[in-house]
């Protein structure tokens, strides 16, 4: 049977559309889910100890997943800190410790770098230990740099939001619609890692934010606060101002299949048991989700 002209062509625009399509960065594997969630501490939570330490205090807190922060000194032993040029033995190292623990180091950040040559350090120290993603701050100068690099190295890259900065016109990430219109038409491994802590200490409604850059959201820095302010310090789960269960239900909604970190930057000595808490919150709403 001959096909007229037309749907050949439309099969051939179809079958060039599916080839041109790049290979997405793989998911994080259901085994390190909790309560449906993929959830554990950002490394900076724990950023007096070292990573090692972090590793094993993510572990008591329930975390199965772990999101490494740059600069991080390996251990008490290995003087050499967490990122690009970091040697092979200790690339090794760091992959037994996460085995020990049955975790998974899935996303890398806050970083950055001036050029491609620093930014594509970045992305072969992530390739080395299979992180899924990073997270920057860049230049909008930077964005095609980043959109070339993703494509090469089939790593995502997330733009993270600190809190507005009012006497610095050019910081232009604490805005998620600017952010959303930077990266809309980029490769779709380009997109926000979004802290909810930071868009209320701007004003923002966490929820619309999340509304804004659906289909764009990579990582999450989810945190509770205690007061809708710029003053806000992060409590446990639930028991501040954030909504967290109207966080989760967008993020379900939206089919959110990336990371959340918790980043507690409070009562630093002693965080273990809120970190735990924050875990245990989402790990019993997920599961009353699923009954």
């Amino acid at each position: 049977m001959k096909l007229n002209s037309k749907i050949q062509g439309l099969l051939a625009a179809t079958a060039l559309f599916c080839c041109s399509v790049q290979t997405q960065a793989a998911d994080i594997p259901e085994e390190y889910s909790t309560g449906g969630y993929f959830i554990g501490a950002q490394a900076y939570s724990f950023n007096r100890y070292t990573l090692f330490e972090a590793i094993e205090k993510n572990a008591s807190a329930g975390g199965k997943v772990i999101e490494f922060f740059p600069g991080q000194r390996i251990s008490s032993d290995i003087e050499q800190g967490v990122g690009p040029g970091i040697s092979d033995e200790n690339i090794q190292k760091i992959k037994d410790k996460l085995a020990k623990y049955n975790m998974k180091v899935v996303n890398f950040g806050v970083t950055g770098a001036g050029d491609e040559n620093g930014y594509r350090a970045i992305f072969e120290f992530c390739k080395k230990l299979d992180i899924r993603a990073f997270s920057c701050e860049p230049a909008k100068e930077h964005l095609p740099i980043l959109d070339k690099l993703v494509k090469e190295y089939d790593i995502m890259v997330g733009i993270h939001n600190h809190p507005r900065q009012p006497n610095n016109p050019n910081y232009w990430v604490w805005d998620p619609v600017a952010v959303y219109n930077a990266v809309k038409d980029l490769d779709p491994r380009i997109g926000a890692a979004a802290d909810t802590g930071h868009w209320i200490r701007s004003g923002f409604n966490p929820i619309y934010c999340l509304r804004v850059l659906e289909g764009r959201l990579i990582s999450l820095h989810m945190k509770d606060l205690h007061e809708f302010s710029g003053g806000g310090h992060d409590v446990p789960y639930g028991t501040g101002v954030s909504n967290i269960p109207a966080i989760l239900d967008e993020l379900d909604r939206q089919e959110f299949k990336g990371n959340i970190s918790i980043e507690y930057e409070y009562n630093w000595d002693h965080s273990v048991p809120e970190i735990a808490q924050c875990i245990g919150f989402v790990r019993g709403y997920g599961t009353a989700k699923k009954r």
